[in-house]
């Protein structure tokens, strides 16, 4: 296959590199050091610079191409597989845009392209998950804790960024969405901290993110369904108080004749603060429950920096589910045409053994236990 990888950054690498073990790979990013970068880790890889927010080039850049990957950053994301879906082409998107994804779906189908969107770890393998096992059981409530660390503790945050970081504040601003008793309840973010312990990353603190996404409507038969994130204990509680103190506002500020947003300048200062150095040790830890009145399901991961690789663990375990969904769709596995959030797809035995195989070859282990 031929396919273009739209953004060079850390979880856009990894995928580069992994598809261009067997398929021949363009990256396109306007950010010269990150193309630079991966041209380094494989000189077989084609790098173009691009400007990516340019929509109506798509139809020309990607007529080359059998399958894109859309790896950019949320606020961009939404325009981007639209115009990747209006040039035509196959996709797998891992952009973590607010906007329903859904609402592409009739351009998809007009098209005649398939389009499996939303496809890292979470979302992505959490749905992959629940799309599987509601096939098999009555699903009475689901739950998903996932968490992207750094392995050293540094204060006042203790906290990096294995992903864009300004993915990462809008985390933290947009309003959760969970399921309960069978109704779509809205919180706010950063709401319901507990204290969770898991066996390799210690005591964490779980909170409600915008996580669940899709599943509120693809399976809006389950009556509870929640996503929290993790970090260290005390994140959160400076993370509140600089939100209470207007750090994430977005009316602008007027200081030396100069109109600043607070969330902008905001997002400068944690950018830098929160960027995970090239080698920096960190790892990702996930569980998901699923409870039916008969058993409880359980699905846990636990995944380090691979020094060998160089590359992160949220950018494997991210990475590697969205190219497996590429291999999907290669493999002629997966063949529908429209948009399909990661249950529609893992909901078929076939596709689901394949991604876990998939992730298994990579060393991204996935422990299951049932009781």
């Amino acid at each position: 296959m031929t396919i273009a990888v739209l953004g060079a950054g850390m979880v856009g690498r990894a995928i580069a590199l992994d598809l261009a073990a067997e398929h021949a790979v363009t990256s396109f990013d306007l950010n010269a050091a990150n193309l630079e970068e991966l041209k380094s880790r494989n000189p077989n890889i084609h790098t173009a610079a691009a400007d990516l927010a340019d929509f109506n080039s798509y139809t020309e850049m990607l007529s080359p191409f059998d399958v894109v990957v859309t790896a950019v950053p949320g606020f961009m994301g939404y325009k981007t597989l639209e115009a990747v879906i209006h040039a035509g082409k196959n996709v797998v998107d891992i952009s973590f845009f607010p906007e329903d994804v859904l609402q592409l779906d009739e351009l998809a189908k007009e098209k005649n392209v398939t389009v499996i969107t939303d496809c890292g770890v979470a979302p992505g393998m959490s749905n992959f998950i629940i799309g599987r096992y509601n096939e098999e059981m009555k699903i009475e409530s689901f739950e998903c804790y996932v968490g992207g660390l750094p392995k050293e503790r540094k204060p006042p945050f203790q906290y990096k960024a294995p992903f864009s970081p300004v993915d990462v504040i809008q985390e933290y601003i947009r309003p959760a969405r969970l399921v309960e008793d069978g109704i779509i309840v809205t919180k706010p973010a950063l709401s319901d901290i507990e204290l969770m312990t898991f066996e390799n990353a210690g005591e964490l603190e779980a909170f409600n993110t915008d996580g669940l996404r899709s599943l509120i409507y693809t399976m809006g038969h389950i009556p509870d369904m929640k996503e929290k994130t993790l970090r260290y204990p005390g994140h959160i509680d400076l993370i509140i108080a600089m939100q209470q103190a207007g750090f994430f506002d977005t009316t602008p500020l007027r200081i030396k004749d100069v109109d600043i947003s607070p969330l902008d300048f905001t997002s400068k200062i944690l950018v830098n603060q929160w960027k995970l150095g090239a080698e920096e040790q960190e790892f990702t830890v996930m569980k998901v429950i699923l409870r039916s009145n008969e058993k409880t399901v359980e699905y846990n991961l636990y995944d380090e920096y691979d020094a060998a690789s160089k590359l992160s663990s949220m950018a494997r375990t991210t990475g590697y589910t969205c190219t497996a969904a590429v291999n999907l769709i290669g493999k002629g596995l997966f063949m529908e045409k429209g948009v399909f959030p990661p249950e529609l797809v893992g909901k078929h035995q076939t596709c689901f053994d394949f991604v876990m195989e998939y992730l298994k070859e990579r060393n991204v282990i996935w422990e299951k236990t049932e009781s």
